[in-house]
């Protein structure tokens, strides 16, 4: 069969193929014969990398999930303040999905996410990105400050985290036109 994936790296086409199907046909119409098929592999080739379909979507949600970290917390390398942080993470989130609208659709319409807002406690099973966002916005509080109740903080982070994934997930929309250059780090979209 006809090498399709080019880059050499079939696992990874493997996780990509998967989930553009999902995005396109549902998860119900994912199969690893169905993924071998659009990646131009044999039958049997995507079962060196997986087991079954389930090991397949674990791979695929743990795939995403490390990019999505990764993108954030390199954002927020090497800035000065909590507060420069926020803004780079803002920023982060809105290119990584404008760039992936596919990861956007997989993680946020088809996958558990899994966020505690509470401020007081920390729940080892929440959402790596998410964890990230509180860390930073506890570190946003101290450097300037600010006392807020547990409740005043949760709205506080519930906003931001809103403000940024509507932003991003009207970045992913096909048909919607703006005057805003998104590759522009000055638009004024996060600030």
């Amino acid at each position: 069969m006809a090498d399709n994936y080019h880059h050499g790296n079939l696992r990874q086409a493997l996780i990509d193929t998967g989930i553009r199907i999902i995005n396109e046909k549902g998860e119900d119409n994912l199969s690893l014969r169905g993924v071998a098929a659009e990646c131009g592999v044999s039958r049997s080739a995507p079962y060196s990398h997986f087991k079954d379909k389930e090991e397949l979507l674990e791979a695929i949600k743990g795939s995403v999930n490390d990019k999505f970290t990764d993108e954030l917390k390199n954002a927020c390398a090497g800035t000065k303040s909590a507060d420069e942080a926020l803004i780079a993470m803002g920023r982060a989130y809105i290119d990584f999905f404008r760039r992936n609208p596919d990861y956007y659709t997989f993680l946020f319409g088809r996958q558990n996410i899994v966020a505690h807002l509470a401020m007081d406690k920390i729940h080892e099973e929440d959402y790596p990105p998410f964890l990230l966002l509180r860390e930073m916005y506890k570190k946003h509080l101290k450097e300037n400050n600010l006392k807020k109740s547990y409740k005043e903080q949760e709205l506080d982070l519930l906003k931001t985290w809103a403000v940024v994934h509507g932003m991003a997930s009207i970045a992913c929309m096909t048909g919607v036109e703006t005057g805003i250059d998104w590759d522009d780090p000055d638009n004024g979209v996060v600030t």
